[in-house]
């Protein structure tokens, strides 16, 4: 199956229930686990100044609107490098891009110890929060290859936990932060914890992951996916679900510390548990989205965060600084609850397309694994942008009115939008006719029950 030496599989059917059985689930678990640990750590690296900005008090000569900007700048890289992460796995093969992109998390890190003390300028910290942006492209990278390693009726479960795994990074970073920030220590003994991680991560992915053969560089693909348009749908549908989930992880301690005037201690106290919980519940929602079907699974969610929202704008009006907790805390889980089931809609939309245009058999599971491995690195990247205007919503809230309470009435009318939505395209019936081609995957929903995609 592998060629000797060079950790390559060259025959990979997990459609085939035998196989999967026999040889395949093994592997595919296998390669989960350390994709998982890679992704987790990167996650850590690309929120880690969500975490940073929390020491930087006064000295640092640092405004919340340059605070919110910084993290703003991050999470825009973040965004963009998920585009060539996703089609490095092709080019190098799922295996060699986990470790080069584990290591190349150590650029970020270290230049972050170099610099992180009172004196350095603003434009050093952007500059530097540029680079730790690279750690949001192992997310798309790992979705990726991933997707390919199952079968169509586990990837619910199996994307899930390989995105829930690498969202924990984000709590994690924020607990390792709290501990150090209550022993008195600095940035930098968070950063040199970080350091030999990201060296063992890819120690690790080196020693125990595989490469696909069947995964072939196809730019095609990436061409086929960007003019699909449930690419660009789903891409909406994310923004509100994991764009959510990164924005509010890298604001949510500046607005404790801005808006209701806690100290980085307090905030580090309470920031964590929403992306804690949010991370946790990502499986889940891939889960029941296998069960029930994405699209319900979505749109019930999308009604349960505007819900969460409006809470939040009466608690934000009321200066009800427990109620805000909990409100935030609920959108948290609810973000990583939809994070799961709208991935889970990705691989069904694409296998539905290849049915709804006659294909059938391995040629269908192809089609809809080429198109799915290429529109997710697009999604996840128009996604990741939502946690850069969630950011820039809020440092203009700040700006204008003092308080979030203005960003949280843009997030909630988007929330309503999301619904819309998911409701005409995925749901409704009859569906709509999407002008992308001869053959349209909502005509056949009422043939194929395309709502559990």
């Amino acid at each position: 199956m592998t060629v000797p030496g060079g950790r390559w599989i060259q025959h990979w059917d997990p459609e085939d229930e035998t196989f999967w059985k026999e040889t395949g689930e093994p592997i595919a678990r296998r390669n989960l686990f350390f994709s998982v640990l890679s992704e987790h750590i990167g996650f850590s690296v690309w929120t880690m100044w969500s975490v940073l900005v929390l020491f930087m008090g006064p000295e640092y000569g640092l405004t919340p609107a340059d605070k919110f900007l910084l993290t703003s700048v991050v999470t825009l890289v973040g965004a963009v490098v998920r585009v060539p992460y996703t089609f490095a796995v092709a080019v190098f093969g799922g295996r060699n891009w986990t470790v080069v992109s584990a290591g190349l998390l150590l650029v970020p890190t270290v230049a972050a110890f170099v610099v992180m003390e009172p004196g350095t300028s603003f434009s050093t910290f952007l500059l530097v929060g540029l680079l730790a942006g690279i750690g949001g492209g192992n997310f798309a990278s790992s979705m990726t290859n991933i997707n390919a390693f199952f079968p169509l009726r586990k990837k619910g479960w199996a994307l899930g936990l390989n995105a829930g795994g690498g969202n924990i990074g984000v709590p994690v970073i924020q607990l390792a932060a709290l501990a150090i920030i209550g022993a008195n220590g600095g940035p930098r003994v968070l950063l040199g914890v970080y350091i030999p991680l990201i060296l063992l991560a890819a120690v690790l992915a080196a020693r125990h992951m595989d490469n696909l053969a069947s995964v072939r560089n196809d730019t095609g693909a990436a061409k086929d996916a960007a003019r699909d348009a449930h690419t660009w749908i789903m891409s909406v549908l994310y923004i509100g679900t994991f764009g959510s989930f990164i924005g509010y992880s890298f604001a949510f301690g500046q607005v404790l510390t801005t808006q209701f005037g806690r100290t980085p201690l307090q905030a580090a106290y309470l920031t964590f548990i929403g992306p804690l919980l949010g991370s946790l519940i990502r499986p889940l929602g891939g889960r029941l989205a296998d069960r029930y079907g994405g699209a319900r699974i979505t749109l019930g969610n999308f009604v349960a965060m505007a819900a969460a929202t409006a809470v939040l704008v009466a608690a934000s009006m009321a200066k009800s600084l427990a109620l805000f907790v909990i409100a935030f805390v609920v959108l948290f889980v609810l973000s990583g609850l939809g994070n799961g089931s709208t991935f889970k809609m990705i691989p069904g939309i694409f296998q539905n397309k290849a049915l709804a245009r006659g294909l059938t058999g391995e040629e269908a599971v192809a089609y809809g694994r080429r198109l799915s491995g290429a529109s997710m690195g697009l999604i996840g990247a128009v996604g990741a942008l939502g946690g850069v205007a969630i950011n820039l919503a809020f440092r203009q809230s700040f700006l204008s009115v003092g308080s979030g309470t203005g960003a949280f009435v843009a997030f909630l009318a988007y929330y309503a939008v999301c619904f819309a939505v998911t409701w005409a395209v995925y749901l409704r019936r009859p569906a709509p006719r999407v002008p992308d081609g001869p053959a349209d995957p909502a005509e056949a929903e009422d043939r194929l029950g395309y709502a559990r995609v």
